[in-house]
């Protein structure tokens, strides 16, 4: 543990230093250092492939399941649009000093709040590769250093990828210790991460319910938590049956392990046709885990289980409960969400006003897929993740949500009496 320690120290010192170089920095200085880490990154498009195939079959021969094989896996498509992201934060508005509002108090002092960024930034997270270049991306052009701890079954694949990032910003300019990739697997790393009050500014954990779990219970430095998507699709009376149906698929079926699919869906007791939803989701393979009212709708229902209202599946399974109006829906949700995304179908304008302002999640849909839970879909170009949280920041957090802001004063020699 005292190796680790002072390995964690000594990258966080190194990062504080490059991020007040990254803090001063103009904004085409990062935009540029951006460019060259796409272009890097395609031009190690073959090594970073080779090092993906190794831990694609590292996560078959220990067992990973398809939903966490879906978000280890590479290839050249996928590859292109991790490059592609971080242009696209190359291409965005830097937040980095932006007045967010002015003010002349009767002190005749002019203040203004002006973003800053937040410093040095941990994040630790799980599986998904492309967290490596999202958060590098973010973090860089929102004025901040980054120390990256990723999960042992993307090992190799975010090591090839941190070496094109780093060669790419180092190219361009700006220090490599910019974007630093913890070395080694040793879990200790991350308890040094989580106690570095002082060193390291936030800690952003993405990642299963174990890893935010430890995380909130052992850091000693503020945490921007992102927890599961236990999310949930309202279909009311008043929905239209071919859009529910559409929305339906989509939302649980378009991609299975990703935190914006739908785990859940409730269904109005007066809709008037709701076999046409569970069995259009039958049809196209999800198992479907039905309450009593929802297991008449289709012999091929299984029961559901008090577990199934609470459980992010990522997988191709959803819950399906009958309720009485968008009142009995909204008390479901508020019972059983994570506060992730939620959604209603309705033609409804009330009933869709009344889910909007009374679901208390960090993202809530109207006629829409809640896969649509995801920072690019949002104008906001790569996400470092979906905060379910209600302080700082909440829903995608990308650039404005890794900066903090600062009081400047303009006096004319006021002296307080």
């Amino acid at each position: 543990m005292a190796d680790t320690t002072a390995l964690i120290a000594e990258m966080a010192r190194a990062a504080r230093i490059a991020a007040r170089t990254l803090s001063a920095a103009p904004t085409e200085a990062k935009a540029a250092a951006l460019r060259s880490a796409a272009h890097r990154l395609r031009a190690s498009r073959d090594a970073i492939l080779a090092a993906n195939a190794e831990d694609m079959a590292a996560g078959e021969a220990n067992g990973l399941s398809g939903a966490m094989l879906d978000r280890l896996r590479l290839d050249e498509g996928r590859l292109e649009s991790i490059a592609a992201a971080v242009e696209a934060v190359a291409a965005l508005p830097d937040p980095v000093g932006s007045i967010i509002d002015r003010s002349v108090p009767a002190n005749g002092i002019a203040l203004e709040r002006v973003r800053v960024p937040l410093g040095v930034i941990g994040i630790i997270y799980e599986s998904r590769p492309n967290v490596t270049a999202d958060a590098a991306a973010l973090g860089l052009m929102a004025g901040n250093a980054v120390i990256l701890r990723g999960g042992s079954e993307a090992v190799h694949s975010n090591r090839a990828i941190h070496t094109a990032l780093a060669d790419g910003i180092l190219a361009a300019g700006l220090p490599a210790d910019a974007v630093q990739l913890v070395p080694t697997q040793d879990r200790s790393a991350v308890g040094a991460m989580l106690g570095a009050a002082g060193l390291i500014d936030i800690i952003i954990p993405r990642g299963g319910k174990s890893l935010v779990a430890r995380v909130q219970s052992e850091a000693r430095v503020p945490v921007l938590a992102h927890l599961d998507g236990n999310n949930h699709l309202y279909i009311d009376r008043a929905a239209d049956t071919e859009m529910a149906r559409a929305i339906a698929i989509n939302a649980k079926l378009r991609r299975t392990g990703v935190c914006g699919s739908t785990e859940t869906i409730l269904i109005d007791r007066a809709f008037a046709r709701p076999q046409e939803i569970v069995g259009a989701l039958l049809d196209a393979g999800c198992e479907v885990r039905g309450d009593a009212g929802a297991a008449r709708l289709d012999s091929r229902i299984v029961p559901a289980t008090p577990i199934d209202w609470d459980t992010e599946y990522l997988d191709a399974i959803v819950a399906v409960a009958m309720v009485d109006g968008v009142e009995d829906a909204i008390a479901h949700i508020a019972a059983h969400s994570s506060h992730h995304t939620d959604a209603i179908v309705t033609a409804d304008t009330q009933a869709a006003e009344q889910f909007l302002a009374e679901v208390d999640s960090a993202i809530v849909l109207w006629n829409a897929s809640t896969q649509y839970a995801d920072g690019g879909e949002f104008g906001l170009g790569a996400e470092i993740g979906i905060s379910t949280g209600r302080l700082h920041a909440r829903g995608p957090v990308a650039l404005e949500g890794l900066t903090t802001y600062k009081w400047v004063g303009r006096g004319q020699g006021q002296c307080r009496p």
